[in-house]
């Protein structure tokens, strides 16, 4: 028997709250009955695309968002490459990606968080040109291929977000700032949210902790702590606490209720 969260959180803050869809050690749908009536949304992980829900689980995910008052957003597969130099592994991108938009169409996501890996360690202030060109080329076509681009949030990774500006902007995608990311490589998380806040469909937030990712809000600095809650307070969109587990998910719930109290 799993422990559930104390309290719902529905409508609780300026956004809607989240977190992902593995916080207890099960499937997916025991995790949305159980955090699905507390939370306003749910980020469904498909970070394998061999390993993606099957449709009949989709289907009793759609009926549970209705019944729970529920939305989802869909973490996109991390396995596959847009900006590869291989041509068979760019097209493999775009077959897949359609694949699995096709299979999640149902869930009516509020967005789809798509990972653009750079291929080296990123040099520091300089963007790999070709890298850019093949990533635009092979999201355009897939485009081209009915993905309206709107639907798509690109997450900050480990390299400025601004190298994909003018492929966010030919393109018309949103953006996934995942602020834990941003701390770990020592980002300017305010200015990187001032820059790209017309374009911010969703928030990523977890503590970071001697370069260890994904941990509770509860490990953080003050600094980083204020500097949060200032872009929370400005945010109406989806926050998703992306740990994965109850007690990481608990401890951030805490902090996060501490600091809007405030």
């Amino acid at each position: 028997m799993y422990p559930r969260l104390p309290q719902s959180f529905k409508k609780t803050y300026p956004f809607k709250l989240c977190a992902p869809s593995f916080i207890y050690p099960d499937d997916y749908i025991p995790n949305i009955r159980l955090l699905g009536a507390c939370l306003d949304e749910i980020e469904i992980l498909c970070f394998e695309s061999d390993a993606l829900p099957s449709a009949r689980s989709i289907q009793e995910m759609a009926s549970l968002a209705t019944d729970m008052d529920l939305t989802y957003n869909v973490h996109l597969p991390t396995d596959i490459n847009p900006g590869s130099l291989e041509p068979d592994v760019r097209n493999h991108f775009i077959e897949t990606m359609l694949r699995v938009m096709e299979r999640v169409q149902p869930l009516r996501a509020s967005t789809h968080t798509l990972h653009l890996p750079y291929p080296q360690t990123p040099a520091q202030g300089k963007c790999d040109m070709s890298w850019q060109s093949r990533t635009a080329d092979t999201l355009h076509k897939l485009l081209k291929a009915g993905i309206k681009g709107s639907r798509l949030s690109i997450e900050t990774l480990d390299y400025p977000l601004e190298w994909l500006t003018p492929v966010l902007d030919a393109l018309h995608l949103q953006v996934c700032l995942d602020l834990g990311h941003l701390m770990i490589h020592q980002e300017d998380i305010t200015a990187t949210y001032n820059q790209f806040k017309n374009r911010t469909a969703l928030i990523h937030l977890h503590g970071v902790q001697n370069g260890k990712d994904h941990l509770g809000l509860d490990v953080l600095d003050p600094n980083p702590q204020k500097e949060i809650c200032s872009i929370l307070s400005r945010f109406s969109g989806t926050v998703s606490i992306e740990v994965f587990s109850y007690t990481h998910l608990m401890h951030s719930l805490t902090v996060l209720e501490t600091w809007f109290k405030r």
